[in-house]
């Protein structure tokens, strides 16, 4: 991970991430991805990104982490452009839950504990039983050593969604970013991955790349992004309120796809 000379210590992070006129693109002279997107989040927010493919919701994301930095303008991080600081340090304090989760040919615990190999078998458990996996692991004949296959292919998506999650709550971030799986769910799945979330986001700085409105409507703030910029931005009811809105029409398609 790139370092700068004489980083800002990040200290015990709160968590507060603010964008100021960001802009970025890929390539030199590539479409510009974001086209001056500004917003705050404080500590413990929940903030959630809507808009149609291909319009910068996970970008927002990857610079959060500091996998790329702005084309223009700056993201802080706790008030520090995220350019001063060790991403070593910062990306301590987030975890991810990836659309397509990624697991390893190991037991059901090593999985859980990717990113803090330390943890002891009542960490492991306990963060399992907050993210509604416990479950299911007591159902196998090998419990939490039971071996997941290649990619976890002896398991369903739901069960992977929920290791996923079970791995960040052991983690602890400060900061969380939870890129929505677009997959679909049976109901009763749907509810404990909710469940699990909601425990999963307490008292974190989240953000939701989201692609189910469900996801969103418990949002603290949501940005509507399109061609690039913060079209519309609110609480749910209050972009419900906007007569023509996007987001309104994005939730009229999602009630009709669900009656």
């Amino acid at each position: 991970a790139y370092e700068p000379k004489n980083a800002e210590p990040l200290g015990q992070l709160k968590g507060d991430v603010g964008f100021k006129g960001v802009h970025f693109r890929y390539e030199p002279k590539g479409r510009e991805i974001l086209a001056g997107v500004s917003f705050e989040a404080r500590a413990g927010q929940a903030i959630a990104f809507v808009g149609e493919t291909g319009v910068g919701k996970s970008t927002t994301t990857e610079l959060i982490s500091g996998y790329y930095f702005p084309t223009e303008g700056t993201v802080e991080i706790d008030g520090h452009d995220i350019r001063r600081v060790s991403l070593t340090e910062l990306r301590a304090h987030i975890a991810v839950v990836p659309q397509e989760v990624v697991l390893f040919n190991a037991s059901i615990a090593d999985n859980i504990r990717y990113g803090r190999p330390d943890a002891s078998d009542e960490a492991v458990r306990a963060a399992a039983e907050k993210a509604h996996a416990d479950g299911f692991i007591a159902k196998f004949q090998n419990g939490y050593e039971q071996e997941v296959g290649e990619r976890g292919i002896k398991l369903s998506v739901g069960q992977k969604q929920r290791i996923a999650i079970a791995r960040a709550i052991l983690r602890n971030p400060r900061i969380l970013i939870l890129d929505e799986p677009t997959s679909a769910l049976d109901p009763e799945t749907e509810q404990y991955i909710s469940r699990a979330l909601e425990e999963l986001m307490r008292g974190r700085t989240t953000f939701i790349v989201a692609h189910r409105l469900s996801t969103v409507r418990k949002a603290d703030l949501i940005l509507v992004l399109k061609d690039g910029k913060v079209a519309e931005r609110g609480t749910h009811n209050e972009l419900l309120a906007l007569p023509g809105g996007i987001y309104r029409h994005l939730y009229e398609l999602h009630i009709g796809l669900h009656e």
